[in-house]
């Protein structure tokens, strides 16, 4: 995609990644997240401590994001990885540009590892860390992310060094 670019998220960004990130909750099924979200809480989410934001932009739109930050079910080497493409615009490249930033950033940071958590019934998401080098190194059942909706979940994790 030779018109994408990918560049650090900036406040005025985070109101086209919420209607994004909106597009793909309210489609289901590919993320663990239920909710709407607000360009406020994006924002707010983007100020977390060692975390890197980036977004990818295509003729003035954003087309995709991602971003690594530390969680408290990792130890403090390994950064957490999300990552959203507009939907009808995934398998285009656009992953593969997010994590060409998202990679050097992380090691910037002092970050040994990335995980990816993933719903075990995603299999675009599944098969885009694997394409990445992720590998499979956890499997946790029955994780309910919203009441009467529960899945599984495999942890992917991607080494540094």
């Amino acid at each position: 995609m030779a018109d994408l670019v990918v560049r650090p998220v900036a406040r005025f960004d985070t109101g086209a990644m919420a209607r994004l990130l909106n597009a793909i909750i309210a489609t289901g099924g590919t993320t663990a997240m239920t909710d709407p979200v607000t360009p406020d809480e994006i924002a707010g989410w983007a100020q977390a401590p060692r975390a890197a934001w980036h977004v990818a932009e295509q003729a003035g739109e954003i087309v995709g994001f991602q971003w690594i930050e530390p969680w408290h079910a990792l130890p403090p080497e390994a950064a957490s990885i999300a990552t959203f493409t507009a939907p009808g615009r995934t398998g285009l490249g656009i992953g593969s540009a997010l994590f060409a930033a998202t990679e050097p950033a992380a090691r910037a940071l002092g970050y040994a590892w990335i995980n990816a958590e993933i719903r075990a019934d995603n299999a675009g998401g599944l098969a885009y860390y694997q394409s990445r080098g992720f590998r499979a190194w956890k499997r946790v059942a029955d994780v309910e992310i919203a009441p009467g909706l529960v899945v599984d979940k495999i942890w992917k994790r991607y080494d540094l060094d």
